[in-house]
């Protein structure tokens, strides 16, 4: 599981001066979620090619295909 310090560190940089934790928990289960269902799209995506090894490209590919 990520740290809630990470989160907070990406909330200061992008100029956010205080959160609460309850916002920082919220960011780092949609992270976290949005990250196990991309990295399952690569996963499958890999395995339709025949290979054992998710590829750079399997991960760019999910997402810009998820974008649309």
């Amino acid at each position: 599981m990520l740290s809630l310090l990470v989160f907070e560190r990406l909330a200061k940089k992008v100029g956010i001066k205080r959160i609460s934790k309850e916002a920082l928990e919220e960011m780092r289960d949609i992270v976290t979620e949005e990250g196990l269902e991309l990295a399952e799209r690569a996963f499958k995506l890999s395995r339709h090619a025949n290979r054992k090894t998710v590829m750079l490209d399997d991960v760019r590919f999910v997402v810009r295909h998820e974008e649309k």
